[in-house]
């Protein structure tokens, strides 16, 4: 959604209930009779609505078929997790076992490997890094094609054997030929949390985290180093009242991280399907993300 100049400003409301929905504060039904409250002239329940749930084709900037690039749905053992696993691992054409690349570990939201974070994924590999996304969902039949029925499926699951899923992954990625030692750790939401989690538990495993809007760790915090890089949006208070405290615990412990808030944006600016998306900060974070990642994966 980088151009929605069709549409009238969007009043913050709609985005806060977004985000409330989104989260499994309030239902489908409670969002859009708040959103029919609104009355703003020019929209309608059904734009507002539109505009801020998922559009998928509007979110490739790679395509699965650019020549630079392979893209496959693989599966890997999880002994930590559900026994095994499943995502969609993106290769630079480039990089063989005697020209190994660094790793990205590439986590979704809540609601399943979707193809925003498949074209991720893809972003990532033509930036020349190994990419793998896995899909908390696998175990469940994988994402099933709508946020909806992705996110109540999410909501089922054990979250600790979901880390331990994402935790194999990043295994799994460090032990192939063609990446090097170096693993970094990318993630949305959900995911900004597990990039979050990944490098407190395991900081001799991920070497860089860059969580967008993500919540702290729930456990093992004591043991955080970085290097991290953590995105968020002004306008997100739900992630943004859990920082200060996050914040002073890094600095009491020494960790190396570097923080960036993106002003008058929402939860999800990077996401490019909904008219959350903000394209001059989102562009500003990932060339942060890809800088960062260059810095201490090469």
């Amino acid at each position: 959604m980088k151009n929605r100049s069709d549409l009238p400003s969007i009043p913050q409301a709609a985005f806060d209930w977004y985000d409330e929905y989104a989260h499994g504060d309030i239902d489908r039904r409670t969002f859009i009779r708040r959103l029919s409250t609104l009355g703003v002239a020019g929209l309608t329940v059904s734009a507002v609505s539109s505009a801020l749930l998922p559009n998928y084709a509007m979110a490739e900037q790679v395509s699965f078929n650019d020549p630079d690039i392979t893209a496959k749905y693989i599966e890997i053992d999880a002994p930590s997790g559900h026994g095994k696993a499943g995502g969609y691992l993106v290769t630079p054409n480039k990089v063989t076992k005697d020209n190994p690349a660094p790793a990205v570990l590439v986590v979704h939201e809540n609601r399943g490997l979707n193809p925003y974070i498949e074209d991720v994924a893809r972003r990532l590999a033509k930036a020349g890094f190994v990419a793998f996304a896995p899909d908390a969902l696998f175990p469940l039949g994988g994402y099933p094609g709508n946020d909806d029925e992705g996110r109540a499926m999410q909501k089922t699951l054990d979250r600790e054997k979901i880390l331990g899923d994402f935790t194999d992954a990043a295994t799994y990625l460090k032990s192939q030929p063609i990446t090097t030692d170096k693993l970094g750790v990318v993630g949305f939401c959900f995911g900004g949390y597990v990039s979050n989690q990944l490098a407190a538990s395991w900081p001799e495993m991920i070497n860089a985290a860059a969580p967008f809007y993500g919540t702290p760790p729930t456990a093992d915090l004591q043991s955080i180093k970085g290097p991290l890089l953590l995105h968020f949006a002004e306008l997100d208070q739900r992630v943004n009242a859990t920082w200060p405290d996050y914040e002073n615990a890094l600095k009491t412990l020494g960790a190396q991280y570097e923080a960036h808030m993106y002003e008058r944006v929402n939860h999800g600016f990077h996401n490019d399907s909904t008219a959350r998306y903000d394209e001059k900060s989102a562009e500003l974070a990932w060339q942060r993300t890809l800088d960062f990642f260059n810095q201490h994966l090469s």
